[in-house]
């Protein structure tokens, strides 16, 4: 489980440095710069308008009694894409990019619920339905 972690910790940063080398080589280390500055602003600015229309939408759910749990999900995916956009490099940029887009965040964060596991605290009681389950109605007395 871990091994597919450490190797995308280890080979993106990789991979980023070689594709900012290639691409430098191409166009120029200034331009590259200038593309890669470029990306982070813009996905910035676009992480900002989402991630308001994203609040705006689970305030409206949370007033009428329902829990945002689509929104909480595609909060914390606009929080990823934010990071990856502030990573400088074409493939975290490109995955952020992709995270913006409403349609695929959407899709994603319904995927990420389905697959979530619901448990109970330990110590938590079932709860009943009144005049259902194991209660017994009555009267005690205490004798020494």
């Amino acid at each position: 489980m871990m091994i597919p972690w450490f190797l995308l910790f280890f080979l993106t940063p990789v991979i980023e440095m070689y594709l900012l080398i290639r691409v430098g080589g191409w166009i120029g280390a200034f331009p590259t710069i200038t593309l890669v500055m470029l990306t982070a602003v813009s996905g910035i600015a676009l992480l900002r308008r989402q991630g308001f229309s994203t609040l705006m939408r689970s305030r409206q759910k949370l007033a009428t009694g329902e829990l945002p749990a689509a929104e909480i999900a595609e909060g914390i995916l606009l929080g990823i894409a934010g990071a990856l956009m502030i990573t400088p490099g074409f493939i975290t940029d490109l995955t952020g990019f992709a995270l913006l887009v409403p349609a695929f965040r959407s899709l994603l964060a319904h995927k990420l619920l389905a697959q979530a596991v619901m448990f109970k605290p330990p110590g938590a009681q079932r709860s009943h339905a009144p005049g259902a389950g194991d209660t017994l109605e009555g009267e005690f007395v205490r004798r020494p």
